[in-house]
C-alpha cells in the first residue's frame, strides 16, 4: 500500500500523520512532497492551535526515507530533486507558525529524525529508537537536515552521529538534548495531549512571537536582521492585542484567560 501524509484535527490540537505502516512509515517520495500541503492546511485552520507530529501505528514514528526508491530517485541528476523534495518539507515545517510537537515511539531513523528535529519539542516513548544511517548508505545528507540537527544537539554530537551511524535509545536522546522528556510507551500519546493542550490555552500571539524570535536568532548572522525586526515586531503587536488585555483582567481578577489569538 502507498503511504500517506494525513491530518486530523481534535479541538485546538490538530495532528500531521506520517502513515505507511507497512514500511514502518518509511517517506516515499509522494509523501515528502505532500508535507508542505499538510504543514499549511493546519496552519492555516484558524481552530488549530498546537499541532502533534506522529506516526502511526505501533511500530515507528518515521523509520526513514524509503530506500526502495533509491535506484530510480535518489542517483545522480535525480538526486538533487529528490533532496529539494526533502528540504521543502522541512521548510515547511519549520515555518509552521503555530506551536509544533513530535510525538515519538518506536523507530526514528534517519529521515525520521531530520523531520523531528523541525519540531519545536521532542517527545517519545522509552521504546524509541534512533540513528542516523547516511554513512551506512553512501549518501549525502541535505544541508538543511545537518544544519537543523546541528542547532539542536550542537556540531560535536551532530557530527558524532553522522560519523557513526550507530542505533541509540529513548534515554541517550534524552541526555543529548534531542528530546525534551521521555515518558513510558503507554503513557506518551496522554501526556502529549496534555501538554499540547496546555500550550493551547496560552496566548496565541505570544507563541508566535516567541517562534518569530526563535527563527531569527537560529539564521546566520548575515542575514538575521531582517527576522530580528519581523521578530520584534510580532512581540510588540501583543501589548496591542485584545488578548493581552484579556491575559491581564483574568490575572486580577483570578481567573483562566479565554484568549483568541487577536
Amino acid at each position: 500500500m502507498p503511504g500517506q501524509i494525513r491530518s486530523e484535527t481534535q479541538g485546538p490540537i490538530g495532528f500531521l500523520i506520517v502513515e505507511h505502516p507497512e514500511r514502518r512509515n518509511a517517506l516515499d517520495d509522494a509523501m515528502w512532497l505532500d508535507i508542505p500541503r499538510a504543514a499549511a492546511a493546519l496552519d492555516a485552520d484558524p481552530q488549530v492551535r498546537v499541532i502533534v507530529m506522529r506516526g502511526a501505528g505501533e511500530q515507528a514514528f518515521v523509520s526513514g526515507a524509503d530506500i526502495s526508491q533509491f535506484t530510480q530517485q535518489r542517483m545522480g541528476a535525480a538526486a538533487m530533486a529528490y533532496d529539494a523534495s526533502n528540504s521543502a518539507a522541512f521548510a515547511a515545517l519549520q515555518g509552521i507558525q503555530k506551536p509544533l510537537l513530535a510525538m515519538i515511539h518506536g523507530f526514528c531513523i534517519g529521515g525520521g529524525v531530520a523531520l523531528s528535529v523541525c519540531a519545536d519539542l521532542r517527545y517519545c516513548a522509552d521504546d524509541a529508537l534512533f540513528a542516523v544511517p547516511a554513512a551506512r548508505l553512501g549518501l549525502g545528507y541535505p544541508l538543511a537536515g545537518i544544519e537543523t540537527l546541528v542547532q539542536v544537539v550542537g556540531f560535536a554530537r551532530a557530527k558524532e552521529l553522522f560519523f557513526t551511524a550507530r542505533r541509540f535509545d529513548a534515554q541517550e536522546a534524552l541526555r543529548m538534548g534531542l528530546v525534551n522528556e521521555v515518558f513510558p510507551k503507554a503513557q506518551l500519546e496522554p501526556r502529549v495531549l496534555e501538554l499540547a493542550h496546555g500550550i493551547a490555552d496560552n496566548a496565541p500571539l505570544t507563541l508566535r512571537a516567541v517562534k518569530r524570535a526563535s527563527f531569527a536568532l537560529a539564521q546566520p548572522a548575515a542575514e538575521r536582521d531582517q527576522h530580528m525586526q519581523a521578530a520584534a515586531a510580532a512581540a510588540a503587536a501583543c501589548f496591542d492585542s485584545a488578548d493581552y488585555a484579556e491575559g491581564v483582567k483574568a490575572f486580577l481578577e483570578k481567573r483562566k484567560p479565554m484568549f483568541r489569538g487577536q
